[in-house]
């Protein structure tokens, strides 16, 4: 994911993935609105012209949904994480369950793929 967004272009991102039912933006919207165009995670509708989210927006949502929770496992093995970023990080091979134990675990793919992405800062 070559995408690299503020915290405030995230959050500005996740908002209209919500949806918006107006052309009026926030102001957080309206700030980040050239940022979230030029990189293709949101475009304007043709009929109706309202910001929506692209295929890539939802995929870097998701990628950075991954990401988090890969950290908050990588913190606390028993802490509750979003259901979808789960099956996709046990699925990769990026968190494992042990028998006998309650809680996900991060395998060392996941603490590699953390760290690859911690190089990349």
């Amino acid at each position: 994911m070559s995408t690299k967004l503020s915290k405030d272009e995230m959050d500005a991102l996740k908002e209209v993935a919500r949806g918006l039912k107006s052309t009026r933006l926030s102001h957080k919207i309206f700030k980040n609105v050239k940022a979230l165009t030029s990189q293709k995670l949101a475009a304007y509708e043709r009929k109706t012209g309202i910001l929506q989210i692209t295929d890539l927006g939802k995929q870097t949502i998701f990628m950075t949904l991954c990401i988090e929770s890969l950290r908050l496992l990588k913190a606390d093995p028993t802490i509750k994480v979003n259901g979808e970023a789960l099956a996709f990080l046990l699925r990769k091979g990026h968190v494992e369950i042990r028998d006998g134990e309650l809680g996900h675990f991060i395998t060392s793919k996941g603490e590699e793929s953390l760290a690859d992405i911690d190089s990349q800062r």
